[in-house]
């Protein structure tokens, strides 16, 4: 188990290191969050990741640094994560900004279980967990993530669909699918923007940002 010392070392090339040192409750979040996750890991498949560091950068790392990129901490948006498994990047953008509404949208029950879990272990408020399709949800968005998803092609263009008219989008994914969305959001302005990589680890991963024209 990491202490929050060892989990702010690990994070910091994600995001600015005076975010950690001004705010002891994100850190406590994330070390409750990553206990409950290794425990239910431990019996049924949320991430494929099993080691605490490896967990931190690939799901922790990587949302903090969408959420740096995407978000004010003071903002108050409506955003939707859609296919939430394990709830990344969709939790830890609403621990880095924690007045935002959130909807987590994941079809499998065991995985929405695990949400409905973490939200209640960390107190969070105004965060819905939809069990079900992206394409039946109703709602639209301020802001629309997305991360980790099969059938890529198929889940960003219902994402798309989720984003409101003067809304954006945000993909983490790798520097390999950049071209692929970059075709497909023919209706969106996209930048990508590097990740970085974790401590002694390369990156290749990549934050696509996407905003209608």
């Amino acid at each position: 188990m990491l202490n929050t010392s060892e989990i702010a070392e690990v994070l910091r090339p994600f995001v600015p290191g005076s975010v950690f040192e001004s705010d002891n409750s994100l850190l406590s979040s994330i070390s409750t969050y990553i206990n409950i996750l290794e425990r239910w890991n431990a019996r049924t498949n949320l991430t494929a990741i099993r080691n605490s560091r490896q967990m931190l950068t690939r799901h922790f790392g990587e949302s903090l640094f969408a959420a740096h990129q995407l978000l004010d901490r003071d903002a108050e948006c409506k955003v939707i994560d859609l296919g939430s498994g394990a709830g990344f990047p969709g939790l830890p953008l609403k621990l880095w900004a924690p007045r935002l509404g959130l909807t987590l949208i994941e079809s499998q029950n065991k995985k929405a279980t695990f949400l409905r879990e973490v939200v209640r272990a960390l107190e969070l408020k105004d965060v819905e967990v939809y069990c079900g399709r992206g394409e039946s949800y109703g709602g639209k968005a301020d802001l629309v993530t997305m991360r980790a998803v099969e059938k890529f092609e198929d889940a960003l263009q219902v994402t798309a669909g989720l984003v409101n008219d003067a809304g954006c989008l945000g993909v983490l994914i790798s520097s390999s699918q950049v071209q692929t969305a970059e075709r497909m959001l023919g209706g969106f302005r996209c930048e990508a923007i590097a990740m970085p990589s974790g401590i002694g680890e390369p990156s290749g991963r990549v934050l696509v940002v996407a905003r209608r024209k």
